[in-house]
């Protein structure tokens, strides 16, 4: 397993890699890094796949575009496909978690040629809606359940990353407890805030790391966001209605690759998320495996490595065969 740097057509792109044969690319999320899938990387090449984790746009060591426009889905997307050409390859199957599933979702969707099959965690692929962009729709869902606003709202104030950017450390290490399997109930983040309260005051300043964070690893993603900060990650919450307005051509479009769906049983983005899991098999009719993970949180490639690595390899052998 090592780290460098691969140059595609519009970035220098950082990866963690391992193992030859079929390329297997490992797409994180917020606030994660290629790092996030060690123990998938390393299971993957012993398994004789070539296992490939960039740090996103806007992450670690990968490029950070200054503006915020450049973090659109289609942008997202195309890192992607730049980044299987620049490993000499003319196919792969792409895995997703958390931010890094609708960019792996849409992969699948939009270049099936190249994309053979998609593998999303904890976030469920989520159709265009026909009605309107989706800003308007999470305030229109808070608003009802008077619950507050939905963080990802709060996201799309153009300060929101400067919370974060003060303090990187207790930023990190309090995501990392809320949405972890491991966190009590009451302690968790449901992702809704009241009114004047921000995404980190909401969680308990007495938040721990989750068990399966040791503070080495903690520290590499303590260093990479005190060096490259916050605002490229959550750039790409602002883009959700530019991605909206700009993926109109796939309205109504289904995944046709092989796909399968893993998602803890206590990830809290299933409070926001969950309904489009009961429809998934409407919009990939070739799901293989739909898979909920007693007792794992949203981290579930980390908190449930072992578990995780079997239903990935077993769906890539049946691929296969």
């Amino acid at each position: 397993m090592h780290t460098r740097h691969i140059q595609t057509d519009r970035l220098n792109q950082q990866i963690l890699e391992a193992g030859s044969g079929p390329l297997v690319l490992l797409v994180h999320g917020f606030p994660e890094l290629g790092v996030s899938w060690r123990a998938q990387v390393e299971a993957l090449a012993d398994a004789g796949y070539h296992a490939v984790a960039p740090d996103m746009r806007g992450y670690g060591g990968t490029d950070k575009p200054a503006e915020t426009a450049a973090y659109g889905i289609l942008d997202l997307v195309g890192d992607m496909v730049d980044l299987v050409r620049a490993l000499g390859e003319t196919s792969c199957v792409v895995v997703g978690h958390d931010w890094g599933a609708p960019v792996a979702w849409h992969c699948a969707l939009i270049r099936p040629d190249l994309f053979r099959a998609v593998f999303g965690l904890s976030v469920p692929f989520q159709p265009r809606r026909p009605k309107g962009p989706p800003t308007a729709a999470m305030t229109a869902l808070s608003k009802r359940g008077g619950l507050g606003d939905l963080y990802i709202s709060r996201f799309q104030a153009s300060h929101a990353h400067l919370a974060f950017d003060s303090d990187p450390s207790t930023a990190l290490r309090k995501m990392f407890h809320a949405y972890d399997g491991a966190t009590p109930d009451g302690r968790q983040s449901t992702g809704f805030l009241p009114d004047g309260v921000s995404l980190t005051d909401s969680i308990a300043d007495d938040a721990t790391l989750p068990p399966w964070m040791s503070g080495a690893h903690f520290a590499e993603y303590v260093a990479a966001f005190s060096a490259g900060g916050f605002k490229g990650p959550v750039d790409w919450y602002r883009n959700l209605d530019a991605n909206w307005a700009a993926t109109a051509f796939l309205q109504d479009a289904r995944i046709r690759v092989p796909a399968a769906f893993v998602v803890g049983e206590r990830d809290p983005v299933r409070h926001y998320a969950g309904p489009a899991e009961a429809g998934l098999k409407d919009w990939a009719p070739d799901l293989r495996l739909q898979q909920v993970v007693p007792g794992a949180g949203h981290w579930i490639q980390q908190e449930r490595p072992a578990e995780v690595n079997r239903l990935l390899l077993d769906f890539l052998g049946e691929l296969l065969t």
